[in-house]
């Protein structure tokens, strides 16, 4: 493909994290000439999120691939109805069905380890008398159920900058699944402790992805960054056609 016809991969983060947690796989990706962008999700609702993420894909000249890992899979599951967007890459991720939530497609298999290590504080709503929820990940039980096969230093530090999920994002539904009518990867992380491998899986087989499976924490970017950039290689190389 030469450089025009290039999509540009638009790298959505999940929960509890921020766009940092691309750091190794973007040099991966721009060493193949393509055009990266790694927005910071506001990670306040999952309408909202996705919304958002839209519209920085509308701004966008040409073809889109959007990735998205963990809640970012939800994330991509809406705004990758945007008619720019060739193609999905989930990365330890949620697929969700039209008209179904997070807490749906979640409560259909045993919890994860995570389960007992949310941490629960309220947080100021414009516009409103009744504070909003933000759930994050104990710092000290972060290293171990979230990022076990990166580094410890760096864990550490993922874990005191966490970017909390608003706890209505779990109980929205997805009022479009864009894997319907785009082509999808699908990426299980087979040692993550945040997400049931199961869910992933369930997700992806139930969408017809293309799936593969990686030995690795939840943070997979960071602990896999070449197998993660050998995926949607493989989605970027499916838009030539």
């Amino acid at each position: 493909m030469s450089p025009a016809s290039l999509p540009t991969v638009v790298l959505v983060h999940g929960a509890f994290a921020d766009a940092s947690g691309y750091a190794r796989v973007v040099p991966l990706l721009t060493a193949h000439g393509l055009n990266v962008l790694a927005p910071a999700v506001p990670n306040r609702s999952l309408l909202g999120d996705a919304a958002y993420i839209a519209s920085v894909v509308r701004g966008i000249p040409g073809p889109v691939v959007l990735v998205g890992h963990s809640y970012g899979g939800a994330v991509i599951t809406v705004a990758g109805a945007e008619d720019n967007v060739r193609a999905l890459v989930y990365l330890a991720g949620y697929a969700l069905e039209d008209g179904e939530s997070l807490g749906e497609l979640q409560g259909r298999f045993p919890a994860s380890d995570l389960a007992d290590a949310l941490v629960y504080a309220p947080f100021p709503v414009e516009g409103s008398t009744e504070p909003g929820t933000d759930v994050s990940v104990d710092v000290e039980q972060f290293p171990a159920l979230f990022a076990a096969d990166v580094a410890p230093e760096l864990a550490a530090v993922l874990a005191v900058s966490q970017r909390p999920l608003a706890a209505r994002a779990f109980a929205e539904a997805a009022p479009v699944a864009a894997w319907r009518t785009k082509p999808s990867w699908g990426l299980v992380a087979t040692a993550d402790r945040t997400i049931n491998p199961e869910v992933e899986r369930f997700g992806y087989q139930r969408a017809g992805m293309t799936t593969v499976e990686v030995e690795s924490s939840h943070l997979v970017m960071l602990s896999r960054p070449e197998r993660v950039a050998e995926l949607i290689q493989d989605a970027v190389r499916s838009t030539a056609h």
